[in-house]
C-alpha cells in the first residue's frame, strides 16, 4: 500500500535560507571550495548549516574559519564551540587567533584583521569564494549609518551581494535578502545553539544604537518596512553606480595619460563633464593609481583646479598630490 502518513514539513526559515545559499552557490564552478566566515552567531551559523546542506549537491567543498579576536572573556571558548559546531555539520573547521590593533577603534581593527585572515585562508585552500553572513538588517544599518555620516552614494550603496577582488576571490553575501529574525528561527528549527555576542548590545558602538534605538523609532513613527526600504535604496544606488562606472571607464581611456611618478588627466575633458562624472573620474583615477579613497572635500578641492582655476598651487592628498600643469591635472605620488 502507498504511504499515507504525514510528511514532516520543512521550516520556512530553513527553506528560505537554503534557497538563498543555493542561489549564491549556483554562480560558482562545480567542484570548487568555499570558506564560510563563522563567528558562531545565528547569522553565520545558519549560513554554515545551509551551505553544508547545499554545497555537496554541486560537489563544492566547504571549510569554515572562525577568527578569535581575543577582545572578550572566553573568546577562545567561543571560537572552539563555533568550530565544533562546524565540524558536526561536516565542515573542515579552522580557528585563527589574531592580535587586534590599528586605527579606527577596536571594531574597525577587528574587521580588518578578520578580512585579512579570511583572504589568507582562502588562498591556502584555493577557495573560489568566501561566504559572509550579513543579513538584510545589517545592510539597512550600514545604509543608515552612511546616510548619517554624509558619506555619499558609495556608502549608501551598502554591501554588495558579491564582489570579486584583484586576486579573483569572490566575497559573497547570500543572506542580504534575509531578515535577522529568520536566521534565529533557522537555528531554532535546526536545533543549533548560536552564540550571542555581547558587543551586539553594547551601545558604545554606533551600529548597536542604530539597531536598538534608531530603527525601532523609525518603524514606530513612519510605519513598518523601513529596513526593506533602506535596502531597496542601496540596490538602486548600486545600479546607478554601475552605470556611472561603465561611462567613466569608457571616458578615462581617452583623457588619462601616464606621467612621471604618476598620472595626468585632461582639464578640458574634465570641464566638459557634469560635476557628478567629473568627481567620480577624479576619485577613480586616484584610487586606481595610488590605492587611496578621496573624501568629498578632497575631491572638490581637486575639481576646483578645473572649474575655479586661479593659479593655486599643488593640493596635498593622501598618498599623492594634485597640481594643474598647462591643460592637465597631474597626480604625483607623495615624496616625488
Amino acid at each position: 500500500m502507498p504511504y499515507r502518513g504525514t510528511v514532516p514539513s520543512l521550516s520556512p526559515a530553513i527553506a528560505e535560507i537554503r534557497l538563498a545559499v543555493r542561489t549564491a552557490l549556483a554562480d560558482l564552478p562545480e567542484g570548487s571550495t568555499v570558506v564560510v566566515a563563522l563567528s558562531g552567531g545565528a547569522d553565520s551559523l545558519a549560513l554554515a548549516a545551509a551551505t553544508a546542506f547545499e554545497a555537496p549537491k554541486r560537489g563544492i567543498r566547504v571549510a569554515s574559519l572562525t577568527v578569535d579576536h581575543g577582545l572578550q572573556d572566553d573568546s577562545a571558548g567561543v571560537a572552539s564551540r563555533a568550530a565544533r559546531a562546524a565540524g558536526e555539520l561536516g565542515l573542515d573547521a579552522l580557528i585563527v587567533r589574531v592580535e587586534v590593533d590599528g586605527e579606527g577603534g577596536p571594531e574597525a581593527a577587528a574587521r580588518d584583521a578578520r578580512y585579512r585572515v579570511l583572504r589568507d585562508a582562502a588562498a591556502d585552500v584555493r577557495a573560489a569564494a568566501v561566504l559572509l553572513g550579513h543579513t538584510l538588517d545589517d545592510q539597512a544599518e550600514t545604509v543608515l549609518l552612511g546616510l548619517a555620516r554624509g558619506s555619499g552614494a558609495a556608502s549608501l550603496q551598502g554591501m554588495a551581494p558579491m564582489r570579486e577582488d584583484d586576486d579573483g576571490l569572490r566575497w559573497v553575501r547570500p543572506l542580504l535578502g534575509v531578515r535577522r529574525e529568520t536566521t534565529r528561527a533557522f537555528c531554532t528549527a535546526a536545533d543549533l545553539s548560536p552564540w550571542s555576542d555581547p558587543h551586539n548590545l553594547d551601545d558604545r558602538f554606533a551600529r548597536v544604537r542604530v539597531r536598538e534605538r534608531v530603527l525601532p523609532v523609525l518603524e514606530t513613527e513612519l510605519g513598518p518596512g523601513i529596513a526593506e526600504a533602506l535596502v531597496r535604496t542601496a540596490e538602486q544606488l548600486r545600479e546607478d553606480a554601475e552605470a556611472f562606472d561603465e561611462m567613466i571607464h569608457e571616458t578615462i581611456e581617452d583623457i588619462v595619460e601616464h606621467a612621471e611618478a604618476g598620472i595626468s588627466v585632461s582639464v578640458a575633458a574634465l570641464a566638459a563633464n557634469p560635476a557628478a562624472l567629473r568627481n567620480r573620474i577624479i576619485r577613480l583615477v586616484v584610487d586606481s593609481e595610488f590605492g587611496v579613497s578621496l573624501t568629498r572635500t578632497q575631491t572638490i578641492e581637486v575639481a576646483r583646479l578645473v572649474t575655479e582655476w586661479s593659479g593655486q598651487g599643488p593640493i596635498d592628498l593622501p598618498g599623492c598630490s594634485a597640481v594643474r600643469q598647462g591643460g592637465r591635472i597631474v597626480f604625483t605620488a607623495s615624496g616625488r
